[in-house]
């Protein structure tokens, strides 16, 4: 009994004590933010006609349907070019600053808002890895995906630093921008545009009221219990959605297998050659023609994809093999995105699959990015601004430089006797 009691305050304690996972969802935020953004992109002078006034599926039919599914997409709150060139803005703008981590909570919002209001308002664009996209902004915006590798996390060991040396850091910025943030809210909500939908805006204005309880308890003094209390909320939301999101990968692959197992063509080992041989997924006819010419190369594909999708599931109980099967699902949709033409498919689900690689991997991983960004030339200092000496304080500071025309002179300087050291200005 005590040894059972004894397990789940331990469990208890891991799931509250701290995020989990933060170098994975902050890939998962990275890959997601990067995946839409780089769609959006390519089809930026596509855009009217995949979701925008000049499209096939038009404003009315929009309207009708969203007034059926009850989904959410701004895009339907006014109608004109002018409105929906502000949304499709802001759908880029806030996948550029999730991407860099920049007021991470603000910008998944956002994202999140701009990922629903463009697939809802054309819901037959999309290849397959919108649905997953789709899914996972939702998630994204209950995980803590900003504690490493973002500008929050940078800015956050700025203002520890700063607590250290007993200096106070206010914070400008997140006021204002969730001010503003509320003030638009709570606009749409007076003005009746979510057109029935209730979901998405319970879900903003609690995120909205969440982040404001968080700020006035972070700048409250004595307010030490309220902190903890709120923090351990945070990590048991971020790890539940964690939770969730290893779950939705999981489940894709599952009935995704199990779907395919059911199929005749998957069945008897030919269903990979139909597809080879359409010409809207042959971006490479002639890599397509290569391995559509082997039959034994198409059975083994084809079974293999099969076999990897269902046990995929099974092998998270064992590290070894579940890495193993991991790496050979990305180098999958690395080879559907060459062969089939579905490049943002791929890195959709490359950056779920990404919830699973192992920490110490991707801790290497950002080793090995850190050391390739200390190669690089850094910049210049401006003429006339002195260089840091030896003694000053600042860290990694070196000894003096020794100009060339003065080196000889070294051996003899040796023998003076020492100068009184002269008091530091404000040039130094």
């Amino acid at each position: 009994m005590n040894r059972v009691v004894l397990a789940v305050s331990r469990a208890i304690a891991r799931v509250t004590e701290a995020p989990l996972g933060r170098y994975q969802t902050a890939v998962i935020r990275i890959g997601f933010s990067a995946t839409w953004l780089l769609f959006l992109l390519r089809e930026l002078p596509h855009r009217h006609e995949l979701y925008g006034p000049d499209g096939p599926w038009s404003w009315t039919l929009a309207q009708q349907l969203v007034a059926d599914n009850g989904s959410f997409t701004a895009l339907m709150w006014w109608d004109g070019r002018p409105w929906f060139e502000a949304v499709y803005a802001l759908a880029v703008l806030s996948s550029v600053l999730l991407l860099l981590g920049w007021r991470t909570r603000t910008m998944s919002v956002l994202f999140m808002v701009g990922v629903l209001s463009l697939q809802n308002r054309s819901v037959f664009m999309g290849d397959g890895g919108d649905n997953v996209l789709h899914i996972m902004s939702i998630y994204l915006v209950f995980t803590r995906c900003a504690q490493v590798w973002s500008l929050d996390a940078r800015r956050a060991r700025r203002v520890r630093e700063a607590h250290a040396r007993g200096e106070n850091v206010p914070d400008r910025t997140g006021p204002v921008l969730w001010g503003v943030l509320g003030f638009v809210l709570l606009t749409v909500t007076l003005a009746d545009r979510f057109d029935g939908d209730w979901l998405v805006p319970v879900l903003l204005w609690m995120v909205w009221a969440a982040q404001c309880l968080w700020w006035c308890v972070q700048r409250i003094e004595r307010t030490r219990e309220p902190r903890i209390l709120l923090d351990v909320i945070a990590n048991t939301v971020h790890n539940g959605a964690l939770l969730v999101i290893m779950a939705e990968a999981c489940l894709i692959y599952a009935t995704a297998g199990w779907y395919k197992v059911q199929g005749s063509r998957w069945q008897d080992g030919t269903a990979v050659y139909y597809p080879l041989h359409l010409d809207y997924f042959s971006p490479w006819p002639a890599l397509a023609d290569l391995l559509a010419a082997s039959g034994t190369m198409v059975m083994l594909i084809t079974y293999g994809t099969v076999a990897a999708q269902v046990a995929f599931p099974f092998t998270l109980f064992n590290r070894r093999v579940k890495n193993v099967l991991l790496a050979v699902m990305m180098v999958e949709h690395a080879a559907i995105a060459v062969v089939l033409g579905l490049p943002f498919f791929s890195l959709a689900m490359i950056a779920a699959d990404a919830v699973f690689l192992p920490t110490s991997f991707l801790r290497r991983l950002g080793g090995w990015a850190t050391r390739a960004r200390g190669r690089l030339p850094r910049r210049r200092k401006p003429a006339g601004v002195p260089a840091q000496r030896g003694g000053n304080g600042a860290e990694g500071a070196g000894p003096p430089r020794v100009p060339q025309g003065h080196r000889r002179h070294r051996a003899h300087r040796a023998h003076r006797p020492p100068r009184t050291p002269r008091a530091p200005t404000a040039d130094t």
